[in-house]
This record gives C-alpha cells, sequence and structure tokens, in this order.
C-alpha cells in the first residue's frame, strides 16, 4: 500500500487507533473478581435468613434495621464486583447517574413513609380497632 493510500485510508478513520490500549476506566473483572463477589453475596444473603430464622434478636425492630444494613452491604457488593461501577467508568457519568438514583428513591421512600403515618394518625384519630369492629 502506498503512503498515499495509507494516508487516505487514516483519514477516514479507518486506521489503527491503538484501541488495545484504550482504558475506559471501566474495571474489567477475573474470574477471581466474580467468584469473590458471589462468595459475599452468599454470605450476605445467609446472615439475614439465619438473623430472621433463628429469631436472633427479639425485638423485629432491630432485626429489620440490621437487614437494611446488610441489604445496602449486598447492593455495593453487586455493583463493585458485578456492574463494574467505580469513580472512573463511564468517565464518571455512571457514579452520577447512581448518586441522582439515590437522590431520588430516598425522597419517594421517605416521602411515602411520611404520607402514610400522617394518614394513619391524621385520619380517625379518634377511633380505635375495637370500635371499628362495632361499625359493619
Amino acid at each position: 500500500m502506498s503512503n498515499h493510500s495509507a494516508t487516505a485510508h487514516d483519514a477516514h478513520g479507518h486506521g489503527d487507533h491503538g484501541h488495545d490500549d484504550h482504558d475506559d476506566g471501566a474495571s474489567h473483572s477475573t474470574f477471581g473478581g466474580y467468584m469473590t463477589g458471589f462468595v459475599l453475596a452468599v454470605i450476605l444473603t445467609a446472615i439475614p435468613f439465619w438473623l430472621v430464622m433463628g429469631k436472633v434478636f427479639q425485638s423485629s425492630s432491630t432485626t429489620a434495621l440490621i437487614l437494611l444494613g446488610l441489604g445496602a452491604i449486598q447492593i455495593v457488593v453487586h455493583m463493585i464486583y458485578f456492574l463494574h461501577m467505580n469513580a472512573r467508568s463511564e468517565g464518571g457519568w455512571n457514579m452520577l447517574a447512581l448518586m441522582f438514583t439515590l437522590v431520588l428513591v430516598v425522597i419517594t421512600l421517605a416521602g411515602s413513609l411520611w404520607v402514610m403515618y400522617h394518614m394513619n394518625v391524621n385520619m380517625m384519630p379518634h377511633m380505635n380497632m375495637h370500635d371499628m369492629q362495632g361499625m359493619s
């Protein structure tokens, strides 16, 4: 191939751009990385199962808080080991999208709980379950 045709070839976007050395910031996992994520996911699933089935804590609210914490940890494990998300992947846009999603989820959940609590308290504050049974 002549020098002119090689230059024309590169000008049309078909030249070698060194794609082998391209690093988009995403971590590419190995079999060991996937196995680490899998083992962590299994452990983070077995612990809540044991806590609930074994009735380890007397208070159900304590159990629920621990389950929520372990669930949050498991979400992070899945994001790191299986979705390969980090602060550098996709130029930081994945992390920005994640933060936006978390803000929306927190606002939605907090707002829903606030509305449900206040509707429960304010709908019929003078009535209790005994009075409601006599209404039917």
